[in-house]
């Protein structure tokens, strides 16, 4: 529904140029999806958090090989008669599923904003590489996320590097 906004916007914009100035309009494209996933604030937005939840992700991976060996020794004893330590052994291995499923959540959930929250600055920062570009090279228009894009038009690259070159 945006896309077609945006190309309803952009039609009437160009329609309510002459022909003489319509040919000195300078249009580019952008596409955000491309900035988030190569370019080098992305990249190292990415490297950040894994290493943030690098230790969680170890914790989690400890509960869950615990409760594999658990679930091993029910397998292993098959159809023995219960005692006081299969009973012991099923209440652990209940409360091991109970707490991984929790972890796993709140893992999902701390990441999803972790990650909202880079992606927010590396946006932030490529809006500003391409209004600098925008102005430098005096474009009029710079569209991001287009159904259709002309290679002619795409300053992608020119984005990405702009945000490589940043300190």
């Amino acid at each position: 529904m945006k896309n077609i906004l945006q190309m309803i916007a952009f039609s009437l914009f160009v329609s309510t140029f002459s022909a003489g100035y319509a040919s000195d309009f300078r249009i580019g494209v952008v596409d955000t999806e491309r900035i988030l996933r190569e370019s080098t604030p992305a990249v190292q937005a990415e490297k950040k958090i894994e290493k943030e939840f690098e230790q969680r992700d170890l914790e989690m991976k400890k509960v869950a090989k615990q409760a594999k060996e658990i679930q091993m020794y029910f397998d292993k004893e098959g159809l023995t008669p219960v005692d006081a330590e299969h009973r012991s052994k099923e209440r652990e291995l209940a409360n091991l599923n109970v707490n991984l499923q929790r972890m796993q959540r709140e893992f999902r959930e701390d990441l999803n904003l972790r990650k909202n929250e880079e992606l927010a600055l590396v946006l932030a920062r490529a809006n500003k590489a391409i209004k600098a570009i925008a102005e430098q090279e005096k474009f009029d228009l710079v569209l991001q996320e287009a159904v259709y894009r002309n290679p002619k038009i795409d300053i992608t690259d020119k984005v990405l590097q702009f945000l490589a070159a940043e300190k």
